[in-house]
């Protein structure tokens, strides 16, 4: 039967609107106010190559229930640089037809001899990507853009296959003058919000609506709750060092169905704790039901496994095998799309199908071992209030050793090692599932052991102000996963100019990497090397002794910081050396000792320098007890940073006499 709506009345309207921040406006498609055509920068971020000069999204139900979201996005293009921002692509779940984008309009808009001159971009010019088997992307790009130009889009996107309301995010990576999102509901459903939101809404209208379907007997009244939300002059969100992933920090609202609730019906909940989630997880063809089918040949992996006497072998072997065996198709997706079995037998899949292969292998082995859902550093983090699925893009091995040990594994990461979780998973949550005891837990996977570093220099300071020596430096943890992997990716000779870090004075003469495959031994760099001191002459050598350390540069310049700090794990550095001072020189200015420790006592630097024999003496020692610094802590983070860095840097000064 066709349905038939009719709008009744607007029953309420509760308005916040700063009355200080007028909200700017937003236009028509194609009618364009001079003045924006005209506009040279952003008033609140001068130095912007483009910007949002309003984002808009009104979203609804139609007749048939399905979810309908019409965008209308303008923006303007400063200078050649901001000419990038004319090249669109927008991906949505069309490869199932669950979602659709119809309708889409695209024009530059340009002034010429004092009007506005419109070029549209023809439809032939839209193109559809396929993505993978479900993604789809609209793909174009503006015509005519030149700096000066207005450039606007607008599309319809349906969703028809779920209630899913699309997320909203307010900020992006130039500024926005004006950003808006209004919805309207039915109350049959419930939906919860999660918002990041770091400024005042200055447009908050929620009211409500009522309508009817049907028509005489077979009619029913529903009511719809309403709400708009809209913030201005938006700063852009800049790349910082050790800042999570940009869906981490940018301004946004997530929607999640929790409930509905039918006419004359049951109410029907939807994911609203953990244990559905999981539950969701473990019964679907796409995740669960991987877990139990055979791979080709099983059975000399599982049959040599189990020659192995503890669980700890047979995991380093099963691993070995499938992180070998598989590669990864740079796809992340938290259920398979080929499966497991089809994967296997091309030797390639995407993250979650080497790992439930993994998981079921270890699991034949006689190894107790759970599948767990997690979101890479990139995805962003995953929050343990907000019962979700959809924060997760990827599946790994979960294995409890005892009380106080487990193992995350990832065999999708060809530099990953059994032992170690990998790093990019750490400082967010993992959903386990153990389907025999009905346990679906969150874990939060964090690294208690620092990750150390130990430099040790052994140099002769030669009349003519060079340094001439020999460095050995032991990485642990995640420094050796990351030397590793640069070395194997770049090279040998890249992997040198990585060792120089910039520095033109410093030449290696020989390199020799140890342990680089045994995941029980820290990585043993040895390295010869020749060093130019600057500023020196005959009467003065000036010596920096702060030597093959990451922590040579400070990336905390910026007085200002947006995001938090993340620096995934503990670290521990320790530098030391021995410097034999030439013939006919003498110590003229050591630096003196020192101990700093943060306010919070969350850093402690120590140095130590000292002349005995002829020799010069230096140790540094840098301890980090905590991994995350929230924005607020910046400035006291910052001028620990500085005053730290400089003293590490602080010059050993030789004079002759």
């Amino acid at each position: 039967m066709k349905k038939v709506f009719t709008s009744v009345f607007c029953l309420f309207f509760v308005t916040h609107v700063l009355a200080q921040a007028p909200t700017p406006a937003t236009m028509p498609f194609g009618k364009v106010d001079m003045a924006d055509l005209q506009l040279k920068a952003c008033e609140f971020e001068k130095d912007a190559n483009a910007m949002v000069l309003f984002d808009k999204g009104d979203v609804y139900f139609d007749q048939d229930f399905n979810i309908v979201m019409e965008r209308h996005k303008r923006i303007k293009i400063f200078n050649d640089k901001g000419k990038d921002e004319g090249n669109i692509r927008i991906e949505f779940y069309g490869g199932n037809r669950a979602e659709n984008i119809t309708d889409v309009q695209v024009e530059t808009i340009n002034e010429n001899n004092g009007k506005p001159e419109i070029t549209k971009l023809e439809r032939k010019l839209i193109y559809t990507e396929n993505v993978d088997q479900f993604r789809q992307a609209i793909v174009f790009a503006f015509p005519n853009v030149k700096a000066g130009s207005i450039i606007e889009y607008k599309y319809r996107f349906q969703d028809v296959a779920s209630y899913s309301l699309p997320d909203w995010f307010f900020q992006g990576n130039i500024p926005c003058r004006y950003s808006e999102i209004s919805t309207e509901t039915p109350d049959l459903f419930v939906y919860k919000t999660q918002t990041h939101i770091l400024q005042p809404f200055v447009k908050n209208i929620s009211g409500s609506d009522s309508k009817t379907i049907g028509m005489g007997a077979q009619a029913f009244t529903y009511n719809t709750d309403k709400r708009t939300r809209g913030l201005a002059n938006i700063p852009s969100l800049t790349d910082e060092p050790y800042m999570r992933s940009r869906a981490d920090n940018l301004q946004r609202i997530y929607y999640q169905l929790t409930s509905i609730r039918p006419v004359g019906g049951f109410v029907r909940s939807f994911i609203d704790t953990w244990e559905k989630a999981g539950n969701s997880l473990i019964e679907n063809d796409n995740f669960g039901g991987q877990l139990k089918r055979k791979l080709k040949d099983e059975e000399l992996i599982i049959s040599k496994a189990k020659a192995f006497k503890t669980d700890d072998e047979k995991i380093a072997f099963v691993f070995k095998q499938v992180k070998d065996r598989m590669k990864w198709n740079d796809a992340d997706y938290r259920y398979t799309v080929d499966g497991t079995v089809k994967a296997w037998e091309k030797q390639t899949g995407n993250a979650t199908e080497i790992n439930l292969a993994l998981c079921h292998l270890l699991k034949q082995t006689g190894v107790k071992v759970y599948p767990m859902v997690v979101s890479t550093r990139q995805n962003g983090q995953v929050s343990g209030a907000y019962p979700s699925l959809f924060q997760f893009n990827r599946a790994v091995v979960y294995i409890p050793v005892d009380s106080t040990k487990h193992y995350v594994l990832d065999a999708s990461g060809k530099y990953n090692v059994y032992n170690e979780t990998p790093y990019e998973l750490l400082n967010s949550f993992g959903l386990y599932i153990d389907k025999e005891e009905k346990k679906y837990d969150l874990l939060f996977i964090d690294h208690d052991i620092a990750a150390r570093e130990v430099v040790q220099i052994v140099a002769s300071v030669l009349p003519d102000g060079k340094l001439d020596g020999t460095a050995e430096i032991n990485s642990y943890s995640y420094h050796k996963l990351s030397n590793v992997e640069k070395y194997k990716k770049d090279g040998e000779e890249k992997y040198k100019k990585f060792l120089k870090n910039g520095d033109n004075n410093l030449e290696i003469a020989s390199l020799k990497l140890e342990n680089m495959d045994i995941d029980t031994l820290p990585l043993c760099q040895k390295i010869g090397f020749k060093l130019a001191l600057p500023a020196s002459d005959e009467n003065y050598i000036y010596i920096n002794p702060n030597l093959f350390s990451p922590l040579k540069t400070n990336p905390f310049l910026s007085e200002n910081r947006a995001t938090d700090i993340d620096f995934g794990c503990r670290n521990n550095y320790v530098i030391t050396g021995s410097y034999k001072i030439p013939a006919g020189f003498k110590a003229d200015a050591l630096p003196k000792n020192v101990s700093m420790t943060m306010p919070d006592k969350s850093i402690t630097f120590r140095r130590f320098i000292g002349e005995e024999d002829g020799m010069i003496k230096v140790s540094y020692i840098v301890n980090y007890k905590k991994t995350v610094y929230y924005n607020v802590e910046y400035p006291e983070f910052r001028e620990f940073y500085k005053k730290m860095n400089d003293m590490l840097n602080e010059q050993i000064v030789l004079k002759k006499g």
